[in-house]
């Protein structure tokens, strides 16, 4: 199994150190190769996404990827900058299909905004369209519209599009309470509208997941009023990337939190949901278990070893357990460990 490794920039290399690291201790058939990516392809190759970068992820089975970004490289054009290399990675190898999960680990219930026990137990999925909505839709642009300027994007969803991630949405319910909550804001969007239509279509093969709507803001506020009761959301990009954002915060620390980026066939793409966060590279401070949990997502998605998975997810559940903690998720009466110390953990633990 072929694994393009690319820790991009920031803490990128640390946690990415941390989940090879782990991955290494189950001694599977893993073939890692590393690549520059972000601001480090731009130093290495002046592209945020060099074009050896982007073979080998072509040429791989899974992407485990870290962080880009740093204030070095804002001064280059916008086609330049570190970020556009996760954008063009999604395009080139279709990535259309965001799973964010969300889930609250008992020992740190009380490092959530929420009360503790609204959130305590909290396990959601977010599946989140990537590739269409208004952040690529055409036409787009800033124009002067009657001596004043007029910016304009356009949402845009074919059938096609909404089936398929409906289609994914479904059977990963399938695959845990068999509940899916589908938002949309219908009662306003002629694109919501077909989206409603198409999932509530696709929910006819799927008899044994039951089917709920809801719409985007009445879900942003149910989120925080009562998060417990939703298992699957699936929505749009726009929608996606606001809710998952909101989701990841009830957990305490996007630092503990991993994602999937799907193709049609399951080759993804594995990130933490955190940035490079640039203020503290090199300090060995960094949260490495949102990335070493992307790691046994890949291992469960995309390269069909779901017992490895489960137990990367029991050894970080140990590692809590014994109350070891990083700096985002420390609290008092626990010892609080660097990157190293927590990756060398969970190794040990497996």
């Amino acid at each position: 199994m072929k694994i393009a490794v690319l820790p991009g920039d920031g803490i990128g290399r640390e946690i990415v150190a941390q989940a090879v690291k782990v991955l290494d201790r189950l001694r599977l058939p893993l073939e890692m190769h590393e690549a520059p990516v972000g601001g480090a392809g731009v130093d290495a190759a002046g592209e945020p996404l060099p074009g050896a970068t982007l073979r080998l992820a072509k040429d791989a089975d899974a992407i485990l990827f870290g962080a880009v970004g740093d204030p070095r490289y804002d001064a280059l054009p916008r086609a330049k900058r570190p970020e556009q290399a996760i954008l063009g990675l999604r395009k080139a190898l279709g990535l259309f299909a965001n799973l964010r999960p969300a889930r609250v680990h008992p020992e740190l219930a009380a490092a959530s905004a929420l009360k503790p026990e609204v959130v305590a137990g909290l396990d959601i999925l977010i599946v989140r369209e990537l590739t269409g909505d208004i952040y690529f839709g055409e036409p787009r642009g800033i124009r002067e519209v009657a001596g004043e300027r007029e910016g304009f994007d356009t949402m845009r969803y074919s059938e096609g599009e909404i089936r398929r991630i409906a289609k994914v949405a479904f059977e990963a319910a399938r695959k845990r309470a068999r509940r899916l909550c589908s938002v949309d804001k219908a009662n306003v969007l002629e694109t919501s509208q077909l989206w409603r239509e198409v999932v509530g279509e696709e929910s006819r093969n799927f008899p044994d997941v039951e089917l709920s709507h809801m719409y985007v803001d009445n879900c942003a506020m149910q989120l925080v009023r009562d998060p417990k009761q939703f298992d699957v959301v699936v929505t749009g990009n726009m929608f996606g990337d606001i809710l998952s954002d909101e989701a990841s915060m009830l957990t305490g620390s996007i630092g503990m939190l991993p994602s999937a980026s799907l193709d049609e066939k399951g080759k993804g793409l594995y990130e933490p949901i955190h940035g490079s966060a640039p203020d503290i590279a090199g300090k060995g401070v960094a949260n490495p278990l949102a990335t070493i949990l992307s790691a046994a997502m890949m291992l469960r998605y995309s390269l069909a070893r779901p017992d490895a998975a489960d137990r990367i997810e029991r050894a970080v559940a140990g590692v809590l357990h014994d109350g070891l903690r990083t700096a985002d998720i420390h609290t008092a009466g626990t010892r609080r460990v660097g990157t190293d110390e927590m990756g060398d953990a969970v190794a040990a633990a497996l």
